[in-house]
């Protein structure tokens, strides 16, 4: 195996394995490391779904993003072979005037996105398994849906490969070097290895370089749980995703599909940890089932049945919980990507064309000021 590349990839979950794919095909010598084996339980990409939307609110950015986000996961999809994305539909939901809401219907009247704007008895009659106060508007995205997490990263993993870009999981990253060649990477039991470019795709575990990067991110552990639902009512041809925004924390969830049940999971909340911690499982905490049944509870209560499944993934929190995509501020052969803050996964495939071109082209189309490290400074 060879031990000089273009490009060292160090990190290969959700970005770094989508960068990995994009430089590859063009023909870029590219090495992942990973220290686990991608995909895998000890990121944030596990759990099977994430939503994928469009009407997105914060700097336009994120909405640009996401239209590339889904023309790149559908040409996935077609290279690979493998379905990758779910057309449910995903209904925005909060109390009426909710300031993310008023945002979402004006982003999507900027972009000509197809929403509808619904009251709660239009609601209730459409997805007779709502139960909301009067109060409480929806935000309806039918060409919206989700992504199969775990089989996206499969497959840009096996596209990579196909196009000669080298693999190493298992191999744990303990710092790296400024070298003639550009910088040197060094593993903890697989020896060192140089490249032009370093990409730095970490997600929770950028603590474990802190002597090359210390960045603003909090590693967060968050639960899921999968809920038996009346069926087929709750079905994935019956029933969208679906956001829940209030005075009651933030929660997201999908239909079920298969006899999967409703997954459900909260966006706030969870619980700090660093490498190097016990992580532990599902139901160690009570609230890991509580906060979410009790939302199903309330909006949902016909699919609030027993706990078929439950899961527990990382966030990678910054304060204002906007992305970091920049150069390393010493060293321009390195590039940042990290603290995605629990709803990064959508962007992945964009995100690892954007990485892509910042290496080879040294830019990118879309504007990259909202992730800038120096807002932090």
């Amino acid at each position: 195996m060879r031990t000089s590349y273009d490009v060292i990839i160090v990190g290969a979950g959700s970005m770094g394995m989508s960068a990995g794919y994009y430089l590859a095909r063009q023909g870029v010598k590219v090495l992942l490391l990973d220290a686990f084996d991608p995909p895998h339980t000890s990121g944030s990409h596990h759990g099977d779904t994430r939503l994928l939307r469009h009407a997105y609110t914060g700097a336009p950015v994120y909405t640009e993003l996401a239209l590339r986000s889904d023309q790149l996961w559908r040409e996935l999809e077609q290279v690979s072979g493998e379905p990758l994305v779910i057309r449910s539909g995903v209904l925005n939901l909060g109390p009426a005037k909710a300031p993310g809401l008023e945002a979402k219907l004006q982003r999507a009247a900027d972009y000509k996105l197809a929403v509808e704007a619904l009251d709660a008895a239009a609601m209730e009659s459409r997805w007779p398994g709502l139960q909301l106060p009067d109060s409480y508007i929806g935000v309806y995205e039918k060409e919206a849906g989700y992504v199969r997490s775990e089989a996206c990263v499969r497959a840009f993993r096996q596209q990579a490969a196909a196009h000669s870009a080298d693999m190493l999981p298992f191999t744990p990253v303990t710092r790296l070097e400024s070298v003639s060649q550009g910088v040197a990477v060094h593993t903890l039991d697989k020896g060192t290895y140089t490249a032009k470019h370093v990409v730095l795709s970490l997600g929770a575990w950028f603590g474990v370089l802190q002597d090359t990067i210390r960045l603003p991110i909090r590693a967060v552990r968050k639960a899921v749980a999968w809920f038996e639902a009346e069926e087929p009512m709750f079905d994935v041809e019956r029933f969208p995703g679906f956001t829940i925004g209030g005075g009651d924390g933030g929660y997201y969830g999908f239909p079920s599909s298969c006899g999967s049940g409703v997954k459900i999971g909260r966006h706030d909340g969870g619980q700090a940890w660093l490498p190097g911690e016990a992580f532990e499982p599902f139901g160690h905490y009570a609230e890991d089932e509580q906060d979410v049944r009790r939302a199903l509870e309330m909006f949902m209560p016909r699919a609030a049945g027993r706990v078929l499944r439950g899961a527990v993934c990382k966030y990678e929190m910054t304060p204002d919980e906007h992305f970091i995509i920049d150069r390393h501020p010493d060293n321009e052969r390195i590039v940042l990507a990290g603290g995605f803050s629990g709803h990064g996964f959508k962007f992945a495939s964009a995100i690892g064309e954007m990485i892509s071109d910042l290496v080879t082209k040294g830019s990118t189309g879309f504007d990259v000021t909202p992730f800038a490290l120096s807002r932090f400074r």
